[in-house]
């Protein structure tokens, strides 16, 4: 009582006979790019040598940070006596 009636052949839906008006975008590769060894090696050293350098300059600031704080502490039990 409650299904669904079905027909027994059902229509297939219409086809899709009309030509496309515009062609299909041509899709175009990137370039080749031709990377040789010493290309390779000389980013690789660069990025060795910036990230040393950028090492170095957070040391440097977290002994700066340091040493400060070391001398404010120096420098207030001094004013005390």
């Amino acid at each position: 009582m409650f299904l669904p009636k079905y027909p027994d052949s059902p229509t297939p839906p219409p086809a899709h006979t009309h030509a496309p008006t515009d062609p299909p975008p041509v899709r175009r590769g990137l370039p080749s790019l031709s990377v040789d060894q010493t290309t390779v090696v000389a980013v690789l050293v660069g990025g060795v040598v910036l990230t040393a350098l950028l090492a170095a300059v957070a040391i440097t600031a977290i002994s700066v940070a340091v040493a400060a704080v070391v001398l404010r502490s120096l420098l207030r039990d001094q004013h005390r006596h």
